[in-house]
């Protein structure tokens, strides 16, 4: 018999610019299936993105959204409640603070099964599909039996374990930009993502990091995280001060994360021939470029980054070992029922990381 309440508070959205929050059924757990308390979940771009209408997210017959589904895939809780064998098999109990992969992977395509579950052909994304995989702005939340679930410690605060999910994705990211002591990196966007990217470059310590964004507070925030030179490209001619700190050559590694075109075209002309370009971010639009620069121009290197494979458990030990902050990248927070000015304030050139919390007052 379950101790939990019937009901509970959570957003669910509908269609684009179409999100309610409603009194909707605690789920309950199958066979091996976790039940968690919610107690953090942020506001990702791509959260932004798909409440405004973006064309990946419901276009088509068969659109990633599966309305009306609880969105929210950035999260961590409590456990309150284990269906039956899942205790043995995540090796969990009740209280243990946990999170999981954003991916619900099946278990049973050529990608799940050699390993490399993160690309899973199925694809079914905690916050995005209806009852397969709802999300985390809600009270409650279900992990499936397939889940990959990592505890917490005690060392890990509230705003650290609210940002593993973030940060396991700019690890993967960074990971694959075989980074190098020589290197000069050029790392386009100062958001959640790029401050977590500002920390783990920082980490491999190469040569120089140079961070572009346009918004001030922003930059400040990575110079303050370890860059050793910040630009904005609206003031300055970013081209131009890159390519005369590497003797005309350009940078040997470009990061895209800004979620924008320019990012690519500007990357593209910045990174020197034989770089390497590693692309993160999710667009909301086409991106157009001249793709001879890739081959006949440069002869790049240009990689994809998609999720956090393997890199949670490092995100939590690097928290632990206090060489990760998420001081001053959680900006704001506000409750559940206060969605509507999250959503407002995640836009605000003032906010970086926000979150919602059940039962905060904001």
């Amino acid at each position: 018999m379950s101790n939990l309440p019937e009901t509970m508070t959570a957003v669910v959205a509908y269609g684009p610019k179409d999100y309610r929050v409603e009194e909707v059924p605690v789920p309950k757990p199958g066979k091996e299936e976790v039940i968690i308390k919610v107690e953090a979940c942020g506001i990702c771009g791509s959260d932004l993105k798909a409440y405004h209408g973006a064309d990946m997210y419901w276009a088509g017959e068969n659109p990633w959204m599966k309305a009306p589904v609880i969105p929210g895939h950035e999260f961590y809780g409590t456990v309150v409640e284990l269906g039956e064998g899942a205790a043995e098999k995540h090796g969990i109990k009740i209280g243990d603070r946990v999170t999981t992969d954003q991916i619900n992977p099946c278990g049973k395509c050529r990608f799940c099964t050699t390993g490399k579950y993160w690309m899973c052909q199925v694809h079914n994304m905690y916050g995005f599909q209806k009852e397969i995989a709802e999300g985390a702005m809600a009270e409650y939340m279900r992990f499936s039996s397939n889940s990959k679930i990592y505890k917490i410690p005690d060392g890990v605060t509230s705003d650290e374990a609210s940002l593993i999910e973030p940060m396991a994705c700019a690890i993967h990211a960074v990971q694959r930009a075989t980074i190098e002591f020589e290197d000069t990196v050029v790392l386009a966007g100062a958001g959640t993502l790029g401050l977590c990217m500002v920390q783990l470059i920082k980490l491999k310590t190469p040569k120089k990091l140079i961070v572009l964004d346009p918004n001030e507070f922003r930059l400040e925030k990575a110079k303050q995280l370890g860059a050793d030179l910040v630009i904005n490209p609206v003031k300055e001619d970013a081209q131009k001060i890159v390519k005369e700190l590497t003797d005309g050559y350009g940078c040997d590694v470009y990061i895209e994360a800004t979620g924008s075109p320019i990012g690519v075209t500007q990357g593209l002309e910045m990174v020197r021939r034989l770089g390497r370009f590693v692309q993160f971010s999710v667009f909301g639009e086409e991106t157009t470029t001249d793709w001879s620069v890739i081959g006949d121009k440069k002869e790049l290197d240009l990689r994809g980054s998609h999720l956090g494979p393997y890199t949670y458990p490092i995100a939590i030990d690097l928290f632990q070992r206090n060489l990760l902050t998420a001081d001053g990248i959680v900006t704001h927070t506000f409750s559940l029922k206060d969605f509507p000015e999250a959503l407002a304030m995640a836009k605000h050139p003032s906010a970086i990381k926000v979150l919602l919390k059940p039962e905060q007052k904001g």
